[in-house]
């Protein structure tokens, strides 16, 4: 094998040297600096994609605080609502309320007078049948015809002696 022969070694020391120059020279003043410009414009777009990422998460984060001022000005709204129409109906149910007691109340009193009424009635009904009965018992046990103002009279305080 050639390249083990100790008389080419300077030789192919000379060429490793050169080749090796060649090659540092290429890749430093070719493939570095594109690599570089390569390496730069990726972290400019990422940092650009990083930059556009934090606008839209500041206007999304502005966007959800609205959603939730939103959402609380419509719940107090909406509570505001339902206490309002709660007064509005606890007012028409006593108004109602208040009518249908003052109406129940009248009625209530039309039926006491009725039944005082009847009442009196009756008892004016139970005193003419009383006195009719004590003059009838009378003239058939004594034979009797007795005045009739007398017996209206003692049936009257009969009835009175009773209450």
């Amino acid at each position: 094998m050639p390249q083990f022969d100790p008389s080419s070694f300077a030789s192919q020391l000379f060429w490793l040297a050169v080749m090796f120059a060649a090659l540092y020279w290429v890749v430093a003043r070719l493939a570095v600096p594109r690599i570089g410009e390569v390496l730069e414009q990726r972290a400019r777009v990422i940092q650009d994609d990083l930059d556009r990422a934090q606008a839209l998460k500041a206007e999304t984060d502005r966007a959800l605080a609205a959603y939730d001022k939103a959402m609380a000005d419509a719940r107090a709204q909406a509570y505001e609502h339902m206490k309002a129409m709660q007064a509005d109906m606890k007012a028409i149910a006593d108004k109602r309320t208040t009518e249908v007691s003052n109406d129940v109340a009248a009625q209530i009193g039309q039926a006491e007078a009725r039944i005082n009424a009847a009442k009196q009635a009756a008892l004016e009904s139970i005193k003419g049948v009383a006195a009719e009965t004590a003059r009838d018992v009378v003239a058939k046990l004594a034979g009797l015809s007795p005045d009739a103002g007398a017996v209206d009279n003692a049936v009257a305080a009969a009835l009175k002696e009773a209450r």
